[in-house]
């Protein structure tokens, strides 16, 4: 999955969805943690995994560690999890820009 961070944040949450370089989406995070030593990533799995109700052990930066443009990679069952994030996302009402 793709993301947009943005570390130093006024409060951590989940903003909408955004066009990504390759012309997909991205889920937009904001973290009050700083984009140090790892802090500002540490911070996006605990948010996404309480969100998501799964466990941060599911959940891990594959690429992009020390760039605002991420790729998260989560475990699980694929087609499950694909059914359990449009329906989030759908709840969520996340939108592009």
């Amino acid at each position: 999955m793709a993301l947009k961070v943005t570390p130093k944040a006024s409060a951590g949450r989940l903003a909408g969805l955004a066009a990504d370089a390759e012309g997909g989406l991205a889920v937009k995070v904001a973290v009050t943690a700083p984009a140090d030593k790892g802090k500002a990533n540490q911070a996006v799995v605990r948010l996404l995994a309480k969100e998501w109700g799964c466990a941060k052990s599911d959940l891990e930066i594959v690429q992009g560690a020390s760039a605002r443009a991420k790729t998260l990679l989560i475990r699980g069952d694929g087609p499950l999890l694909m059914r359990r994030l449009t329906d989030w996302c759908r709840d969520k009402g996340l939108e592009t820009e």
